[in-house]
């Protein structure tokens, strides 16, 4: 028999995530704590951030990492994504901490052999109930591809998937992949 998880509260989540000395989520009721990286999954993260706010700098869009905490609210849930892109003036419910964003613009997420699953299933049905939410990006850590998730004007969503080589564009930035694996081959995975 396959034991069940405990289903906790928001109130309860958001007290146990400030007091917890690592991250932890809420998904459907549920708390995961969050593993921690490998050195090629946080340089691909980095290499992200750091294109992002680059090309950001000065306009109206702001860039954040994987400490900002997303709240989803349409199934009450809490995430921490890898990257977030927020192009309107941001939004915190700052009732417990940390300080919890209400609409990111752009999540970006980088995938790994343990979260590929996870990620492109369960999250990415949260991050699509988020209003605010027009673009999902996946970065693959063993292999060079990325995959994107976009709405449509309609309401339904649109996958590509990229790579080996070429770009994608998020938040009207032309990622390269060679700027997102840049110096990541021989770092462990």
């Amino acid at each position: 028999m396959e034991a069940r998880a405990e289903r906790v509260g928001v109130e309860a989540y958001l007290r146990m995530d400030a007091e917890a000395e690592g991250k932890l989520e809420l998904l459907n009721g549920v708390v995961v704590a969050m593993a921690g990286a490998s050195p090629r999954h946080n340089l691909i993260v980095t290499n992200t951030a750091t294109a992002l706010t680059n090309a950001l700098h000065g306009g109206a869009c702001l860039v954040m990492t994987q400490d900002q905490r997303v709240r989803v609210e349409a199934t009450e849930s809490y995430v921490y994504p890898d990257v977030v892109v927020i192009c309107d003036e941001p939004r915190f419910d700052t009732s417990a901490r940390p300080a919890t964003l209400l609409n990111p613009s752009a999540v970006i997420e980088v995938l790994s052999e343990s979260t590929i699953d996870h990620d492109l299933g369960t999250k990415l049905g949260h991050y699509r109930q988020i209003p605010s939410v027009d673009e999902v990006l996946f970065v693959h850590t063993e292999t060079r591809a990325a995959t994107l998730v976009t709405r449509q004007h309609d309401g339904s969503w649109k996958l590509v998937d990229s790579g080996p080589e070429g770009s994608v564009t998020v938040a009207g930035v032309a990622l390269s992949l060679d700027t997102l694996y840049a110096r990541t081959d021989d770092l462990p995975v």
